[in-house]
């Protein structure tokens, strides 16, 4: 139950102080593969 509950609080659980979007949203490059 609780990898179900990360996935949506992470990435499609609307946030209102990111204007609706999902935290996911904001995170770039996590794996650090862009250069």
């Amino acid at each position: 139950a609780l990898p179900h509950w990360l996935n949506h609080y992470n990435r499609t659980r609307p946030h209102s102080s990111l204007g609706g979007q999902p935290p996911i949203s904001r995170v770039h490059n996590v794996r650090g593969q862009d250069s």
